[in-house]
């Protein structure tokens, strides 16, 4: 096995258990599902794929360790990042309750536009400067100055389309009839909850540190 294969599955590895645990990403796929229906979800997870291969590339570049060695870019970073999630955690506190005709309506017009869908899950994962610390220690410590940039980023493109697939699943998971139904049956609950998810989520991020 080449080197760059051993490479490859250590990132993948850490990167697995990455993806999978709950965030921001994770939030705002599972509200596009239960509120725009599984289209919207999935061009929201493109997004989030996409927003990685940027976090890859400046990465690559070494413009991660600027970010990550500048107090004043990874606060603005910072406060833009928990700003938006603030922002989304109050539209949704705002949102009136849906019922089950309103789903049906919003599938069928798909009222939020399928650019705005993939704004959101690329701006919510772009915004978060934790990324730039993940993705600088995580290719410091396990991929070798040696490794052409070619390869590395062949490395992001697999992470980015391992990325996509996992919320992928997540959007068609909780588009399925029965699931969707349930969390519609919530009413403004649904909305109150995920409100309050983003708005944590936004301060939890503020108050993060560069480490």
């Amino acid at each position: 096995m080449s080197h760059y294969m051993y490479e490859f599955l250590g990132l993948m590895a850490v990167f697995s258990i990455m993806i999978v645990s709950p965030g921001a990403d994770f939030a705002i796929v599972v509200r596009q599902s239960i509120v725009h229906g599984r289209r919207s979800a999935i061009i929201t997870s493109l997004g989030i794929g996409s927003s990685l291969l940027f976090h890859i590339s400046y990465t690559v570049l070494g413009l991660g360790l600027l970010v990550s060695k500048s107090l004043l870019l990874f606060g603005l970073l910072k406060w833009a990042g928990a700003a938006y999630l603030v922002y989304l955690g109050i539209k949704a506190l705002r949102a009136p309750a849906m019922e089950a005709e309103e789903v049906v309506m919003v599938d069928t017009d798909r009222k939020i536009s399928d650019t705005r869908s993939f704004l959101m899950g690329f701006v919510t994962n772009a915004l978060n400067p934790k990324a730039v610390l993940f993705f600088l220690s995580l290719f410091s410590a396990l991929v070798s100055h040696e490794t052409p940039v070619l390869i590395q980023a062949s490395y992001g493109v697999v992470m980015a389309m391992a990325l996509i697939a996992w919320f992928v699943a997540v959007s068609t998971f909780f588009t399925m009839q029965s699931v969707r139904d349930r969390f519609i049956s919530w009413g403004k609950w649904f909305n109150r909850v995920t409100g309050m998810v983003f708005i944590g989520l936004g301060i939890k991020l503020a108050t993060s540190q560069a480490s």
